[in-house]
């Protein structure tokens, strides 16, 4: 498929294009995922709160990134999928970290894609990992994920990111407990974002402590609690190598957990497809109608 060879090829229009194929389902777009290659590319999730700077962050990280090369001595080339939220009401998405990172769009090292949730919930699209899989053909070095913004419910990024960041601020600190059942579960590297603030060293300790409390991380990995201030670069090139590090601390038990996840979601999706809520609203209003109706009945008849 011409497609794929562009897509190899890092031609950037064309991987926009591959990404509206996916992303839309048009048609053929089954068969071009299934004729994908797979790259080794390093995914990178930033998660946290709303509020902590993820934007201002990824931004600082790919000023830090752009800078460098990669193996073969090349300039790093870097995607970015951010994944804003959709309205409920008029099912728009406001696409707003284009805006926060609109320095880096004439950037022919980096490629910004921003997605709409749709409703999706865990702070990630239905679509996301099917593009990631688009991005991760292309020749990228690196690969980020920022999502939502939306607290606990986004533990979903553990799903597709090969690192995941967790970004907090100081004003978090009376937070730490709720966050204890979310994401402060599944950070690989913990940031404090926004340092210069009042009280961030005895968040940063306090963060330490709780850490301390999870079991051990498989690998011998020792989850790192780094201090930023984004907006000045402070910190960035810090947590650009500790990001770094930990990709070179291979899970095998990790992969096949990242697999085992993402094809469940990509199964769950693809058996949804043809199920609207729109649509069981009007089927449900008439059988609502009948005097013997009942919910389960309904929903096995729809299964």
């Amino acid at each position: 498929m011409q497609l794929i060879q562009q897509l190899l090829s890092g031609d950037r229009r064309s991987i926009a294009r591959a990404i509206t194929l996916v992303e839309n389902e048009m048609e053929g777009y089954h068969s071009f995922l299934q004729q994908l290659p797979v790259h080794q590319v390093p995914v990178i999730g930033i998660t946290g709160p709303p509020g902590a700077g993820k934007s201002t962050l990824i931004s600082a990280l790919l000023k830090q990134l752009a800078a460098g090369t990669n193996g073969n001595g090349q300039p790093n080339q870097i995607a970015v999928i951010a994944v804003d939220p959709t309205s409920p009401f008029t099912h728009g998405s406001l696409l707003g970290d284009r805006l926060r990172m609109q320095e880096h769009y004439n950037n022919p090292q980096i490629f910004i894609r921003s997605l709409a949730t749709r409703g999706a919930l865990g702070g990630l699209s239905a679509k996301t990992i099917e593009i990631c899989d688009v991005l991760r053909a292309a020749p990228f070095d690196y690969i980020f994920i920022e999502t939502v913004g939306v607290g606990q419910s986004e533990v979903e990024i553990i799903s597709l990111a090969d690192t995941v960041v967790v970004t907090l601020v100081p004003e978090a600190g009376d937070e730490i407990q709720a966050l204890k059942s979310g994401i402060m579960e599944i950070g690989d590297i913990f940031v404090v974002n926004k340092s210069d603030r009042d009280g961030a060293d005895q968040f940063t300790a306090g963060l330490i402590r709780t850490l301390h409390e999870r079991p051990a991380t498989p690998g011998g990995w020792v989850i790192p609690v780094m201090k930023t201030v984004a907006s000045k670069g402070e910190g960035v090139p810090e947590l650009a190598a500790a990001i770094a590090r930990h990709g070179f601390h291979p899970n095998p038990e990790r992969q096949l957990r990242l697999l085992a996840e993402r094809a469940y979601r990509l199964i769950q999706h693809r058996r949804m497809r043809n199920i609207h809520l729109p649509a069981l609203t009007i089927d449900l209003e008439k059988e609502m109608a009948k005097p013997d109706f009942n919910l389960y009945r309904f929903v096995e008849s729809r299964v």
